[in-house]
């Protein structure tokens, strides 16, 4: 009898521990419980040691408020009938004054999420071209924040972030942009190059007028000085030796020349200077055409 009622004390002892311990439950941290009674639902409890009826009461399931990133890809064409392909990453939470609506309402967040967000892609996207769709990736992530923001708030869910993290053509088109890029950047090349070697041949032209300019400049001036030397050299000849006239001095001025030319012909072993008439003779009568000229531009000036 002793050993009957140490027993049935040992189970009613086991009994009322497993009771006690199986009264108390724990909430992590980020987290709450959802409690029910009998399958209806009854509070909520918050991160922690929370306590509940035994036999009556249980959790129905556990619930973060922590946010969530749900990644999806979408597949849709632009208004110039090109196929993309866009990957978008939802961020989102529960909210805390919200968690029955999102524990009950939605039986899978991530699949419902993603309906939404193929509704506003599918709504924006085939109106705008492609190079549109580059330029606006922001754009649409705003307008699919938007949306959710006002269609997921009914469910107990905030979309903190919606990032469109590419927008990625097919292989075809993206290679045929690629091409049109290069092109276009080839033009542009081609253009420079034209316009460096068009102010190159302007420079270069530039600099040959300018240097033909100062060379005939110096050959005026040259002659200029020869001219003045041998009227100074003709008035300095006929006060020494009266009686001259000016042909004759000049004659002996150019066979003087003609000499002072030979010699210097002479000393120079790499010439290619030909002389033709180079007799006395020739001499005078270049200097008789000479005085003439100048008689003949005398004439002119009166």
């Amino acid at each position: 009898m002793g050993l009957l009622s140490l027993g049935l004390f040992a189970v009613l002892a086991v009994f009322v521990l497993s009771t006690l311990f199986g009264s108390f439950f724990t909430v992590k941290t980020a987290e709450v419980a959802v409690v029910v009674r009998f399958g209806k639902f009854l509070r909520i409890s918050q991160a922690g040691l929370s306590w509940k009826v035994p036999f009556i009461d249980g959790v129905a399931g556990k619930v973060s408020l922590r946010v969530n990133q749900i990644t999806l890809t979408m597949e849709t064409k632009t208004k110039d009938n090109v196929f993309v392909t866009i990957p978008i990453s939802v961020q989102n939470r529960v909210r805390p004054e919200a968690v029955y609506d999102a524990f009950y309402k939605l039986s899978d967040p991530a699949a419902q999420i993603q309906s939404y967000v193929e509704q506003v892609i599918l709504g924006h996207v085939p109106g705008m071209t492609l190079d549109e769709v580059f330029a606006s990736q922001s754009g649409i992530a705003a307008a699919v924040k938007k949306e959710l923001d006002v269609d997921m708030a009914g469910f107990g869910y905030e979309i903190v972030n919606v990032l469109v993290t590419d927008i990625v053509p097919d292989d075809k088109v993206k290679s045929a942009m690629n091409d049109i890029n290069a092109a276009q950047r080839e033009q542009v090349a081609a253009n420079a190059r034209g316009e460096a070697e068009k102010i190159l041949v302007v420079k270069k032209a530039e600099a040959e007028a300018e240097s033909k300019a100062l060379q005939g400049q110096g050959i005026a001036n040259q002659r200029k000085a020869i001219i003045e030397g041998l009227q100074g050299s003709i008035e300095s000849f006929q006060k020494a030796v009266g009686g001259t006239s000016a042909s004759e001095v000049m004659q002996l001025v150019l066979v003087t020349q003609y000499f002072d030319t030979l010699k210097s012909i002479g000393e120079s072993d790499k010439t290619n200077t030909l002389f033709l008439s180079h007799s006395p003779g020739a001499v005078k009568e270049i200097s008789e055409q000479i005085l003439d000229s100048m008689l003949v531009a005398e004439r002119a000036k009166s």
